[in-house]
């Protein structure tokens, strides 16, 4: 009998370069809608939805509307999940990416506390719960994609694409609004400049929808359909199968996801509220730390396929673990060049942990439970860690007055991660064939 794992090595690398482009422009649009909420947040909808409040607490506030967002990801993550195992990958990252594209468009029309009160907080998290849905469905279809085209021998290199588009949208979201901000006074950002962005959304969603609606379906996924059928419960049987699959990419997710959160939405408030440097400065910062790390997750998901996936894991882990203590000392400094540093250095860090991840994690489940296993464990980590990190870091400093126990804070997940990387078996090399067999 023919193994699944025939497909991917037959598809053509015209082919294979036309999934992978899709599936990053599609995350890069996904992810510039997600993140452009994350730095609003920080700059602008804690003075324009929560005026009321001061300025640490107002952005509290925000993030907790922002945190909002990755508790409504699970859920997306079960039900495109589910529906992704049964239909398939493709119609479910078309869905996805209209959900985030009208949700993010909505954002940018909506009225502000000062015009219509208690109404425009609420219909903002109404929207942030859409945004987190439709977000929490598209990681997993959009990997799956280009992993179950790929051949065994370079699945980490193609995966880590879709990856990339991660930090590309929050690189696409910082700059936007740094030229949205520095183009106008702080008066007119507030008044309307802030909306733009969220705007332009709609722009890039109709793109990426064209881009998508050229690809055919995985062909793992229809081999895997005609020989095996589909499973009726698949999050059930990834749970009842792969307890331990699960575990470990939540272990992953944990320590790359509050450490990424701190670095790139905290630091925007720490930088222009404690350090009290300009606006400019902290989204001049991101850029530059997010177009390191856009150039690097391919290297570093490039040598997954060389050297494995768990030494990268780890020492990125581990390096994120330790690097805690020194990015807030270099953030203190106030000197430009240290706060680049600081910013650039983490996201490299994070770059290690998280290039390997999208081929890793879909290494460890079949094909027939594959995009239920992926999406819960990449997405039910986030109500525990990316979702908290910025409530939690800000509530360390306002009752400490100091970074160090978000530091401790950032040691304890990236040696979660670190552990969980060192416990984990390596799959660098094994085919679909040879994982789909291990559940027969």
């Amino acid at each position: 009998m023919t193994t699944a794992s025939a497909a991917p090595a037959s598809a053509s690398k015209g082919v294979l370069r036309k999934v992978v482009l899709a599936s990053m422009i599609g995350t890069t649009i996904e992810w510039y809608d997600f993140f452009l909420y994350g730095t609003a947040a920080a700059l602008v909808f804690n003075k324009l939805f929560f005026p009321q409040a001061d300025p640490l607490t107002g952005t509290m506030l925000a993030f907790t509307t922002y945190a909002l967002g990755f508790i409504a990801r699970p859920l997306g993550g079960l039900v495109f999940g589910h529906l992704g195992d049964r239909i398939g990958r493709k119609q479910l990252l078309m869905a996805s990416l209209i959900m985030m594209g009208a949700s993010t468009f909505l954002i940018g029309l909506l009225p502000t506390f000062g015009q219509i009160g208690l109404a425009a907080p609420a219909a903002l998290v109404l929207l942030r719960l859409v945004q987190g849905f439709a977000v929490g469905g598209e990681w997993g279809g959009a990997v799956l994609m280009v992993c179950e085209y790929g051949d065994s021998k370079s699945r980490g290199f193609w995966a880590g694409w879709p990856q990339a588009g991660v930090p590309a949208g929050n690189l696409l979201a910082a700059a936007v609004l740094a030229v949205m901000s520095a183009l106008q006074s702080d008066h007119d950002f507030l008044a309307w400049g802030w909306r733009v962005p969220f705007l332009l959304s709609a722009v890039l969603i109709l793109i990426g929808y064209w881009v998508r609606s050229t690809l055919a379906e995985s062909p793992v996924f229809e081999r895997s359909v005609r020989e095996h059928g589909v499973e009726a419960a698949p999050v059930l049987e990834a749970i009842r199968r792969r307890p331990g699959g699960l575990a470990i990419g939540a272990g992953l997710r944990i320590g790359e996801n509050i450490t990424y959160y701190i670095i790139t939405a905290f630091s925007i408030t720490y930088i222009t509220e404690v350090v009290r440097l300009s606006r400019g400065m902290a989204l001049n910062a991101l850029l530059a730390g997010a177009g390191v790390e856009v150039v690097l997750i391919p290297v570093f998901a490039w040598l997954s396929d060389k050297v494995g996936r768990r030494p990268i894991l780890f020492l990125g882990s581990a390096g994120m673990a330790i690097f805690g203590f020194a990015f807030f000392r270099m953030l203190d400094t106030g000197a430009t060049p240290m706060v680049l540093a600081a910013v650039i250095v983490g996201l490299v860090l994070h770059g290690a942990m998280y290039a390997p991840q999208a081929a890793f994690i879909a290494e460890l489940f079949p094909t027939r439970f594959r995009y239920s296993g992926v999406s819960l464990a990449y997405q039910a980590t986030s109500i525990f860690a990316g979702s908290l990190a910025p409530i939690i870091a800000l509530a360390l400093f306002k009752a400490t007055k100091s970074p160090t126990p978000i530091a401790v804070y950032m040691l304890i997940a990236g040696s979660i991660g670190a552990f969980s990387a060192f416990k984990a078996r390596e799959t660098k090399g094994m085919s679909f064939g040879q994982i789909d067999a291990e559940t027969q």
